[in-house]
């Protein structure tokens, strides 16, 4: 059977997983280093059929020109397994085509798996379809310039608890490993990455190619009141932020540069928000998202903004621009119409 390789066209090699070819060396210079964010893709129905997608080839352009330097892609590669947990070639395509064109606009790439409710449930089937998707999706992209990254789960929890998720994802990183022995992985601690859990992170002491990412979105009344798909949060309503809790948002970043201090690790928030369809004044959001931001940047983490579409609205799809007030609160050094 002849071997086959797929050169893109965006000037790197992937490869299928019978072929074996030469790729070429890993560029000298060091990756750049990631600063500013936003998750993107989640939800779009452009997994379904791609000419329904809202999101478009010129968002790259835009999110680069807004002032952002990273992407991360909420993957739900599950969702595209057959019954042999081989994942389709239309939502590898999508995925190349994302790569191509974040990388062509001079975005960093974070390949997210974000099945975290289906893995969180059954362990067992994580355990099996994680390492089958990376399997499949580590490969493909071991020829791809530094500037992508893979985050091999999106916020474990519940009966991925610290021990369970100890033990399963030092295999999905060796599977990793096999095909990209440099490459940054982002890894999180249980409890929805929740920063009070780092500690429990066990991490190969050896492999310095690793990136910490945690999550917050405290305080949680505040930041999914009105969100429906927590029941508890449904019919929450009227909760304010206000400037003097910024104390506690610099007490948890503290807690959480001392952890990196300690352990050597580059920090990635990875996500950050309040919920924008509860009725919370965007002033008061904004002013939330402002002081998460600037506390991230003041310790030196990188982040990424839940998220472009959808909810938590970064960027109007029926407008076609940014909410200000969320772009500014960001990006306060970007120009504003």
């Amino acid at each position: 059977m002849l071997r086959k390789l797929i050169v893109s066209v965006f000037g790197f090699v992937m490869l299928t997983s019978s072929a074996a070819a030469q790729i070429p060396p890993a560029s000298a210079e060091p990756p750049p280093a990631l600063r500013r964010g936003m998750n993107v893709l989640g939800y779009d129905p452009i997994w379904q059929d791609p000419k329904k997608g809202r999101f478009e080839e010129r968002h790259f352009a835009e999110i680069r020109k807004g002032g952002f330097d990273f992407v991360r892609v909420n993957l739900h590669g599950f969702k595209h397994m057959n019954a042999a947990d081989k994942l389709s070639p239309e939502f590898l395509s999508r995925v190349d085509w994302i790569v191509k064109h974040a990388s062509a606009a001079g975005l960093s790439v974070i390949l997210d798996e974000h099945e975290y409710e289906e893995c969180s449930d059954d362990v067992a089937m994580c355990r099996r379809r994680l390492a089958a998707f990376w399997t499949q999706v580590a490969p493909r992209y071991k020829g791809a310039p530094d500037t992508v990254l893979f985050e091999l789960l999106n916020e474990p929890h519940d009966k991925l608890d610290a021990d369970t998720w100890n033990a399963l994802f030092p295999d999905i990183l060796a599977i990793v490993r096999k095909s990209n022995p440099k490459r940054r992985v982002v890894i999180g601690p249980t409890q929805w990455n929740n920063f009070s859990q780092l500690d429990t992170l066990k991490l190969p002491a050896d492999d310095r190619n690793i990136v910490v990412t945690f999550h917050y979105y405290d305080p949680f009344p505040f930041t999914h009141q009105g969100a429906p798909w927590v029941p508890d949060m449904l019919k929450v309503k009227g909760i304010e932020w206000k400037p003097e809790q910024r104390a506690k948002i610099a007490e948890d970043f503290g807690k959480v540069a001392e952890w990196s201090q300690k352990t050597g690790r580059e920090i990635l928030l990875g996500e950050f928000g309040a919920y924008d369809v509860s009725g919370t004044p965007t002033a008061m959001r904004s002013a939330y998202t402002e002081a998460v931001a600037r506390e991230a940047e003041r310790h030196g983490f990188a982040w990424a903004y839940w998220q472009f579409d959808s909810n938590f609205l970064a960027w109007d799809m029926k407008t076609n621009g940014w909410v200000e007030p969320i772009h500014k609160a960001l990006i306060p050094e970007a120009k504003q119409p």
